[in-house]
């Protein structure tokens, strides 16, 4: 099992930022631990150096889109599934420190704990007087998921072209509803459909609701031909 430091490629130096940047609040409740000795505040701060950080390099990179544009892409983004992504791909997910209960319950795959985990080490680095480092690390991270969502905006965008588009015709939105949820509470799978002037327009599945959405929404526009 690879440590923070071999993962991010950046020295690690108070032991103590990371340890609680890796620990659940279930862990410090099962222990009777202070709140403080888990992730929650420190992944508040690493939310604001990733924020900052990715909002910088897509100020730079489109110098022409408003500012409303910017903040749909940034959110694309630094969203959970993508943290979680690669927490799970460069191995940071098998050190998050859980209750032996939430381990049980397979919580350490959930993409909210990951996320949260990455963004604490993110916070643990800055405190670490590792400011530049961490920048560098995640503009250089994050640049596939950039260049995937300036391809390929219109899929990540699909929900706000489908309802802008509807608005436009009818003056009213598409609906979504869940069909059905599948598989362990750690591991749902969501199927929805969208409706429009009471016609179903598509049907998909994803690991989340919002994936799911995003998915019918993207099918149902090039239903449409909107796309």
């Amino acid at each position: 099992m690879k440590s923070v430091a071999e993962i991010f490629g950046i020295e690690t130096v108070t032991d103590d930022y990371y340890k609680y940047a890796l620990t659940h609040s279930s862990y410090t409740k099962e222990h009777n631990l202070p709140e403080t000795q888990c992730y929650e505040r420190l992944e508040f701060l690493g939310d604001a150096v990733l924020k900052l950080t990715i909002s910088d390099v897509l100020f730079k990179k489109y110098p022409n889109s408003r500012e409303g544009e910017l903040s749909k892409i940034r959110s694309i983004i630094v969203s959970d599934n993508t943290l979680a992504e690669i927490a799970k791909k460069n191995g940071l997910s098998e050190l998050i420190i859980m209750s032996k209960h939430e381990e049980k319950l397979g919580c350490r795959s959930l993409n909210s704990i990951c996320a949260c985990a990455f963004e604490a080490i993110l916070g643990a680095y800055y405190l670490d007087g590792k400011f530049n480092e961490i920048i560098q690390y995640i503009e250089k991270t994050f640049n596939p998921y950039i260049e995937e969502v300036s391809q390929h905006f219109e899929r990540f965008n699909a929900k706000a072209i489908l309802q802008e588009y509807t608005q436009g015709q009818t003056k009213t939105t598409p609906v979504y509803t869940i069909i059905s949820e599948t598989g362990p509470a750690h591991k749902k799978i969501f199927e929805v459909e969208v409706r429009y002037n009471n016609e179903i327009l598509a049907i998909e599945k994803g690991t989340s609701k919002k994936e799911a959405e995003q998915k019918c929404a993207y099918a149902a526009c090039e239903k449409l031909g909107i796309i």
